[in-house]
């Protein structure tokens, strides 16, 4: 009886093992890195989740911390190595409508600090222009160390946007006390 007992705790025992040794998670059918390399350092998935509008999913969105955290306004506050990684899952997207969304987000996330933002939101704006096509990926990433937002597609750096204030209000548009999203907030904070 102790042998079954014994093999049975063993059996239960392994798909617990295997999903923690997983180097990716799936969220909404978009296959997402546990890990992501920035500049030499390992950011850790911090949790990620998905981003509907008007009941069609248009994107698949992570955050990566250095150290892991559930605390929004800490990690608004943190001057330490963070990313977001944004994968779009709609054709829906466009250009257009990321850079219109990511307007709304900054005038919520901002408050009064908007204006002074204003040139290096539309920075970050002229590097979203191209065109958008499903499946393309975005990293947002901050390097405290030069204190600026690393902004890549696909891989490709499409330019940096200098600022502590810049990064706090950036991350503010998902984690912020008005998010663009409550549940997309849940989910990347990993609750």
């Amino acid at each position: 009886m102790k042998k079954i007992l014994l093999l049975l705790i063993i059996l239960l025992s392994l798909p617990f093992s295997t999903v923690s040794a997983q180097t990716q998670i799936e969220v909404n059918g978009v296959t997402v890195p546990r890990k992501i390399e920035f500049q030499g350092k390992s950011l850790q998935l911090n949790g990620a989740g998905g981003r509907s509008k008007m009941w069609l999913e248009v994107y698949v969105q992570a955050l990566y911390l250095s150290q892991l955290a559930q605390d929004p306004q800490f990690i608004i506050d943190s001057d330490t190595e963070m990313a977001v990684r944004i994968e779009i899952t709609s054709s829906m997207v466009s250009s257009n409508k990321l850079t219109k969304a990511m307007n709304t987000g900054f005038e919520k996330s901002a408050g009064a600090n908007l204006e002074q933002l204003r040139p290096r939101i539309e920075q970050l704006k002229s590097f979203l222009s191209d065109v958008i096509t499903e499946k393309d990926v975005f990293v947002l990433a901050y390097n405290p160390f030069d204190q600026n937002v690393y902004v890549s597609k696909n891989e490709v750096l499409k330019g940096k946007i200098p600022g502590f204030d810049f990064k706090k209000a950036l991350f503010g548009i998902w984690l912020s006390d008005k998010p663009v999203d409550e549940t997309l907030k849940k989910h990347l904070l990993g609750q």
